[in-house]
């Protein structure tokens, strides 16, 4: 009854907006924009990376380069963005909506200021110079992430033909520039017709939401191919599986209890991850096929056994509870294990090897680090209490060294709207060393996000204000230096991608705090290159072997 019902419906893409969705922003350019020469006095480096003849006088100590240090000829780098983050054109050309357009447009303050993306950078239409302005400056990868609601309006079904054509010129642009694509499939915007038709990654049966993904990843790859070096299937599943439960009464009704949601997103996870990884290798594809996890070093704040153990219930419950099964043995890690299988099916040993080793390199948004410790009560009561707040994980974490070590932070706060972030490079090749010898990666190690809010960048009015970063550049060149240690030390980093092109809807921080590299000015949409840009493009430019890189 309930699936004629919904067939005598006969819901149009101009439904799904109209019923779920409401009324949406358009930008005053809404034409594919050709691409115009880059000024050159937009590419001078600021001060000190570059002086002008006159006027003179200025000092400034020099840092000797470390001989000893280099970057692989064969290392990609480049910059990353997220289509829901950029794109805007939410309506055009057939693209159907994703559960985000529901979180900006109906859930009133989910997002800060109540922002949409349904403008953001416009890059839908302004791709080709987006494209222009980091080739000009040598970036040789730009990572972006194809909108599955585009390419299927309905998750599922019919193929919009004009979203493929779009991204058909995004990446031929690319090439034409000698930008080389990196793909991910997903990046948080599920089609909301699947979220309303069987709960999406919520969906219990683990196979409706498994075969609608790997069936877009069918259509993509087909179309791409060997166009794109690297794919990565999706995009941290820690942080979108936590997004459940998603605010009641905007999306059909589950009954899986909410604490068990995200474990429920993260089995589906696997299996669709694992099949469309299968599905590429099948198809010939040549290009890396990976997921990105996400998270932060994890340290003891203490050498007390009840820290160590809290931290390795934190690795279990974070970069394990993907890297684990993919690279270790099909199976979740121990802690998190013993709390899931009272409700997860446990995985068929087919599955297990079909998850088990689909990845090519261990892909890792890091941005951070983080100290762990045992809960006041202890762990052992936590477990036991399931109406401990910090239950099921059981452990606790700071961003401050302890007492008897000063109480100092871990480093540099960024912007108060990600408080989550810490200059931490310091901490970086120890976070290395650690994905390799724990995870063993067969082609190495990438960081495919990294970069840093500037504090209070919001409140700025002055241009050239906020096109000098100076934490930033710092995060930058530091973690950079982090990188060259730790492959100094043997750990095989193959690349770092950093985030972000430029100033975006930065998902429920909505724009108040700015991740990019460039500036925008959201009125106008001009973009302008910040400091940080510079520094990061210089470190490849000092340290890459055979770099012949010139700003152009």
């Amino acid at each position: 009854m309930g699936q004629s019902r919904r067939q005598r419906i006969g819901l149009s893409v101009e439904d799904l907006w109209d019923l779920f969705v409401g009324p949406v922003s358009n930008a005053t350019v809404n034409t594919t924009v050709a691409a115009t020469p880059v000024p050159a006095s937009s590419l001078i480096p600021p001060p000190p990376l570059y002086y002008s003849p006159f006027p003179t006088g200025q000092q400034n100590p020099a840092a000797m380069k470390n001989q000893s240090w280099s970057f692989p000829s064969n290392f990609f780098w480049g910059v990353a963005s997220a289509a829901y983050q950029v794109e805007g054109a939410v309506k055009a050309e057939g693209r159907g909506p994703s559960v985000w357009d529901v979180f900006t447009h109906r859930v009133t303050d989910f997002i800060v200021g109540n922002a949409t993306g349904d403008i953001a950078d416009n890059q839908y239409y302004l791709y080709k110079q987006d494209i222009a302005r980091i080739a000009a400056l040598g970036v040789p990868y730009y990572s972006f992430s194809i909108s599955w609601s585009r390419v299927f309006p309905f998750g599922r079904g019919e193929v919009n033909e004009q979203a493929l054509l779009h991204y058909d010129d995004l990446i031929n642009t690319c090439l034409e520039y000698n930008v080389q694509p990196i793909v991910t499939l997903y990046h948080w915007d599920l089609p909301l017709y699947l979220q309303n038709l069987y709960g999406g990654w919520l969906d219990e049966s683990y196979t409706d939401i498994v075969n609608d993904y790997v069936e877009y990843a069918r259509v993509v790859f087909s179309r791409y191919g060997n166009k794109v070096q690297h794919w990565f299937t999706f995009n941290e599943p820690i942080v979108f599986c936590g997004e459940y439960p998603y605010p009641e009464n905007y999306f059909k009704a589950t009954s899986v209890p909410v604490k068990q949601q995200p474990y429920v997103c993260g089995h589906n996870f696997l299996l669709a991850h694992g099949q469309a990884y299968r599905l590429a290798k099948s198809m010939g594809i040549n290009g890396t096929v990976s997921f990105k996890n996400n998270g932060a070093y994890r340290i003891p704040l203490t050498n007390s056994s009840a820290d160590a153990l809290a931290t390795q219930r934190a690795w279990d419950f974070n970069e394990g509870w993907f890297a684990n099964p993919v690279f270790i043995n099909g199976d979740y890690p121990q802690y998190l294990k013993e709390y899931v299988s009272d409700f997860l099916p446990e995985f068929t040993a087919e599955q297990k090897a079909m998850i088990n080793g689909s990845a090519d390199i261990f892909a890792e948004d890091a941005y951070t680090a983080q100290f762990y410790f045992a809960p006041s009560n202890t762990i052992e009561a936590c477990v036991a209490n399931t109406s401990d707040p910090l239950y099921p994980g059981c452990f606790n974490t700071t961003y401050t060294y302890s007492d008897q070590d000063g109480g100092w932070n871990i480093g540099p706060a960024a912007d108060p709207a990600a408080p989550w972030l810490h200059k931490t490079s310091d901490w970086l090749p120890a976070f290395l060393h650690y994905i390799q010898d724990t995870w063993k990666p067969r082609e190495g190690v990438a960081i495919t996000e990294f970069g840093f809010g500037e504090p209070f960048e919001e409140l700025k009015t002055i241009r050239a204000d906020i096109l000098s970063d100076p934490i930033r550049s710092s995060y930058y060149h530091d973690y950079l230096e982090g990188v060259l240690i730790a492959l100094s030390e043997g750990v095989n980093v193959v690349g770092t991608i950093a985030w972000s092109i430029f100033d975006n809807l930065e998902w429920a921080e909505g724009y108040s705090v700015k991740f990019g590299m460039q500036y925008v000015n959201f009125t106008t949409q001009e973009r302008f290159y910040k400091a940080s840009f510079f520094e990061y493009v210089n470190m490849f430019k000092t340290y890459q072997q055979g770099s012949n890189l010139t700003i152009a």
